[in-house]
């Protein structure tokens, strides 16, 4: 595909607004094509795509199972209003639910919206909802739950609210245990342990401000949780960390919200993250892959108790696109397919060999400080040569080489497409596509190999 370049770019820059997106390269990229694990620009470049819409297109550009049943639900059902009922929204509702039911023992229902952000605004209206109106959640330092109003007063980055004024119901941070930056002299299971401690006292007595023990209630509604942190830096917490805390949580009434937004829909293995933790969440929000990018659909469950018709009647949230046929159909095709096979160790065998390739690379480059994964949720921490310091500055060279398109992979002109995450913006955050082949991610190796090398020298 032939496209003017230069034109396009001064149309953007004259009318479009910048604070729908990130401009991560000057100047911005411009694809014109996709597949499998691949984008191309307009010249057929080839790049090779590790992030793959922050992991939105988990099964693969242009999936032809996915995309002909959106191609099915097109030719026979494509529109419909959100107040009439479809197949595709009960069935899909279903299976989700039930799925729920037999993991974590507990029956509940099933909520759509078209967003990750407007899931969470319709998490936060039912946990108000059940406690009575608070208004005041737990979250941690790193997570990131979106950038709505009510969405950005439980993510802890102050840079999306500076510009919005006060926000009076922002949540409490709490610390997220991060093992590889973790208090010199503890293990990372200490560390987590030491979190906890420090959490649970604040239900010691009424003047640590957030407990009234005389009416056993707590201030707080909920605590908003991503099981592994996505933009925060694909952090994954010691194993001991999360039961630790729901034991705290449960023994106070503080009800428990899991965010799968990122890593839902097998990232890490599983169908949702949470489940290698072996907590049970009394919400669950999710968006992303569950369309595989393909058409805009978000959701969560919720226990019957929180949503059940008398507690949460119709009209107590409402959007027009929620539960569109196009997302429900594609939704209910992507839980087919993922069931229909050991999906989970295909997702796990793929994590396992591109993170031992991660660790080769680590002993050949001081400056990858750590890596780790699980699934295919996996993280490198660029560092300065002594592997620990943050080297935000190298990472931005590797992610405008990797842009430029003219690494060299075999003979042919590669690119390569990265995420910047982390506390301190120095992580990549690995989110191939779950159909990566090994071919692919050998190729991958070679180019980050290269490319930090370039970077270096730079």
């Amino acid at each position: 595909m032939s496209i003017d370049t230069a034109s396009l770019l001064a149309d953007e820059a004259r009318y479009c607004s910048f604070g729908d997106t990130v401009h991560y390269v000057n100047p911005p990229k411009i694809f014109t094509g996709c597949e499998g694990s691949y984008m191309f620009d307009d010249a057929g470049t080839p790049y090779l795509d590790l992030q793959m819409w922050y992991s939105a297109v988990n099964f693969g550009y242009r999936n032809r199972r996915l995309e002909d049943a959106m191609t099915k639900q097109l030719n026979t059902l494509p529109q419909i209003a959100s107040q009439y009922l479809h197949p595709t929204k009960i069935e899909l509702a279903r299976v989700i639910a039930q799925d729920a039911e037999k993991k974590w023992g507990s029956q509940g229902r099933v909520h759509f919206n078209v967003g990750g952000a407007q899931a969470v605004e319709d998490s936060l209206k039912i946990v108000r909802n059940a406690s009575g109106g608070k208004s005041l959640m737990f979250a941690f330092e790193g997570g990131y739950h979106g950038r709505t109003l009510g969405a950005s007063s439980i993510t802890s980055s102050y840079r999306y609210r500076r510009r919005y004024g006060h926000f009076g119901d922002r949540a409490q941070f709490i610390p997220f245990p991060y093992p590889f930056r973790r208090p010199k002299g503890m293990t990372a299971e200490e560390y987590a342990d030491s979190i906890v401690r420090d959490f649970e006292r604040k239900f010691e007595n009424e003047y640590h401000a957030i407990w009234d023990p005389k009416t056993n209630q707590c201030e707080y509604a909920a605590f908003y949780i991503e099981p592994i942190q996505g933009t925060g830096g694909y952090v994954i917490p010691p194993a001991n960390f999360f039961t630790g805390l729901k034991r705290v949580l449960d023994d106070h009434g503080v009800l428990l919200v899991v965010d799968e937004i990122q890593m839902g829909f097998w990232r890490t293995g599983k169908l949702w993250s949470v489940e290698n933790f072996g907590i049970k969440p009394d919400v669950l929000v999710f968006a992303k892959a569950l369309t595989n990018g393909l058409n805009p659909l978000s959701g969560l469950w919720a226990r019957e108790e929180l949503i059940n018709p008398t507690v949460f009647p119709p009209g107590s949230t409402h959007s027009t696109f929620a539960s569109n046929p196009l997302g429900t159909a594609i939704g209910l095709e992507v839980m087919k397919m993922t069931h229909e096979m050991d999906f989970g160790k295909q997702v796990c065998d793929a994590g396992a060999y591109f993170l031992d390739g991660l660790r080769d690379l680590q002993k050949r480059h001081r400056e990858i400080g750590d890596v780790d994964g699980l699934g295919l949720a996996l993280r490198a921490e660029i560092c300065t040569e002594d592997g620990f310091t943050p080297n935000k500055a190298l990472l931005d060279k590797m992610v405008d080489i990797g842009l430029e398109g003219n690494l060299d992979y075999q003979g042919s002109k590669r690119g390569l497409v990265l995420d910047v995450g982390g506390y301190y913006k120095n992580v990549i955050t690995f989110a191939p596509s779950l159909m990566i082949t090994r071919a692919e991610i050998d190729e991958a190796m070679a180019l980050l190999d290269q490319l930090i090398t370039r970077a270096k020298q730079a």
